[in-house]
């Protein structure tokens, strides 16, 4: 059973990454703090995240100076990105009311 609570928390951290991402730019540390208040996660599940929806072009980044310490990477939503969230949030939502149908 615990395998497939991590296959859910898989897809649905995805999907809570663009949705930070969707609302505004954010650096990685930022983001993992900010899902970390609902769903507890750490720093080495996110960052892969990053990575892979950068290198598939759905996030592009660029580096902001910061008072007292390195610059940080700031993660921002591509056009394709955001298509590729309104879809993905769209399924999500089909998805779960059809579960719910399944289980009540």
């Amino acid at each position: 059973m615990k395998d497939l609570n991590t296959q859910f928390r898989k897809g649905a951290l995805e999907l809570c990454v663009m949705a930070m991402i969707y609302k505004k730019d954010m650096y990685g540390y930022e983001i993992v703090q900010n899902i970390s208040a609902s769903i507890e996660v750490n720093e080495g599940t996110i960052y892969p995240i990053l990575r892979r929806l950068t290198k598939d072009g759905y996030f592009e980044t660029y580096m902001v100076d910061s008072r007292g310490g390195p610059a940080r990477k700031y993660y921002a939503i591509t056009e394709l990105g955001k298509e590729y969230f309104e879809l993905q949030k769209k399924e999500w939502y089909s998805f779960i009311k059809e579960v719910g149908a399944l289980i009540e």
